[in-house]
């Protein structure tokens, strides 16, 4: 997609539904059930996760991957095959992720679009177009495989929670998403700093935008955290069961 018509144009669409006329279409309808669409759509996104994560080894090895922040593509055709085929299907994934909001719509549970919720989902899809447009090269490697790497995990906690209450047993470990989330946010924060400092042949307003926004990203995310956990101990049934790319779930919700 050389321009952006396309992407606005999803955009636009999507915050058209998901704000406007899908709680509008479903304000006289019973929710839908998508349990079985949802075990199966996050079982998806894990298996499409870790082939993206395959993608991003295949352009160098994880020990590599930071020794190469300034590195230019390589002239090896098969090499930048792999590499624009893994931008392109990254590209594509976070088309697919706006299924999440839309399946909070269907199942009116409007309360969990939330500002972050939207904001994430809708920025980090302009964010991966702007990457097959404006960085060419190994660049994005490190910040795909970082967010593909937390997507198997996270998509997985979903999996098993859509599956139904007797499953919640497992999910003992469901605050600790958020600190994986904030993890990545940090790491990639800090491989940002390093292309800027290293002059970095790659357009510093580009780069300036991505900075800026995992900053949004950290305060965010972090909020979310206090908000969910910090506080006093909630009853079980309004306990949460982590975040969904920028919202939190609860018991009831699944």
């Amino acid at each position: 997609m050389k321009s952006p018509v396309p992407v606005v144009t999803i955009l636009i669409t999507y915050l058209y539904f998901v704000l406007k006329l899908g709680p509008k279409m479903m304000a006289k309808r019973e929710p839908y059930n998508l349990q079985t669409l949802l075990v199966a759509y996050n079982a998806y996104q894990v298996l499409f996760s870790i082939w993206l994560c395959s993608q991003a080894l295949k352009v160098q090895k994880p020990m590599q991957l930071l020794k190469h922040t300034c590195k230019n593509p390589s002239t090896n055709r098969e090499f930048q095959e792999v590499l624009s085929n893994g931008a392109w299907w990254y590209f594509f994934s976070k088309i697919v992720e706006l299924l999440d909001t839309v399946f909070f719509v269907l199942r009116k549970k409007q309360s969990q679009v939330t500002f972050l919720h939207v904001y994430h989902h809708a920025i980090t899809m302009f964010f991966s177009w702007g990457y097959l447009k404006f960085l060419p090269g190994e660049q994005g490697v490190v910040i795909g495989f970082l967010n593909s790497l937390v997507h198997v995990v996270m998509y997985f906690y979903y999996m098993v929670a859509a599956m139904g209450p007797k499953y919640q047993k497992y999910l003992w470990w469901k605050k600790y998403i958020t600190w994986i989330q904030l993890t990545q946010f940090c790491i990639m924060l800090a491989y940002l700093f390093s292309i800027i400092l290293m002059d970095c042949k790659l357009p510093k307003a580009l780069t300036f935008f991505f900075v800026g926004n995992v900053v949004i990203f950290l305060y965010l995310f972090s909020d979310f955290y206090r908000k969910a956990y910090k506080k006093k101990p909630k009853t079980e049934s309004q306990s949460t069961n982590g975040l969904s790319n920028g919202h939190a779930k609860t018991v009831k919700d699944q």
